[in-house]
């Protein structure tokens, strides 16, 4: 098999695993799904170039009626709601890691920051659209309420998240895994 089908392959066995853990909802008070978990594995095992192309193809198959959303959801309409923003925000995770290591190399404190600040940026991202969305379909809503409701809940989940998808890529062996 040539390298460019291998690496079609990896993207697309990693969409799927992305919509796997998408459908896999931890029971908390506030309840998360594994999805970050799987975009964060995806962009460490992939690197940035192929894990971004892979959260893409993730996104495109739910906006054109694949049911990977969480809840086995679909549509642009799910993408375009309060939460799509969060969404498309790690589409800015894969970006940021993929400049990062571009420009720092493939260190694991780049690998680290790269992933943090692009989880950060995924936040802001996401709560901005949040805010507009909620705006308009319910009433407008302050920062802090929107931060609590959307963010805060999610920080140490998406931090123990990042770090066993870190761990298992290490243990995996990113480097086995065409990059």
């Amino acid at each position: 098999m040539n390298h460019k089908t291998l690496h079609l392959v990896y993207i697309a066995l990693a969409a799927v695993l992305i919509a796997v853990c998408s459908w896999i909802c931890i029971p908390t008070l506030v309840p998360f799904t594994m999805q970050t978990f799987a975009v964060f594995c995806t962009i460490f095992l992939l690197g940035g170039k192929r894990g971004t192309a892979a959260v893409l193809v993730y996104l495109a198959l739910g906006c054109i009626g694949v049911p990977v959303f969480a809840q086995f959801t679909s549509g642009i309409g799910i993408l375009l709601g309060t939460t799509g923003g969060y969404m498309v925000g790690f589409l800015l995770i894969g970006l940021i890691y993929w400049a990062a290591v571009a420009l720092l190399g493939k260190k694991v404190w780049v690998e680290l920051i790269s992933m943090l600040l692009g989880l950060l940026t995924c936040y802001a991202f996401g709560t901005a659209w949040f805010m507009i969305v909620y705006a308009r379909t319910e009433a407008p809503i302050g920062l802090a309420t929107a931060l609590a409701w959307c963010v805060f809940p999610f920080v140490i989940p998406d931090l123990c998240k990042l770090g066993l998808a870190f761990l298992l890529a290490k243990r995996i062996g990113a480097s086995r895994v065409m990059r």
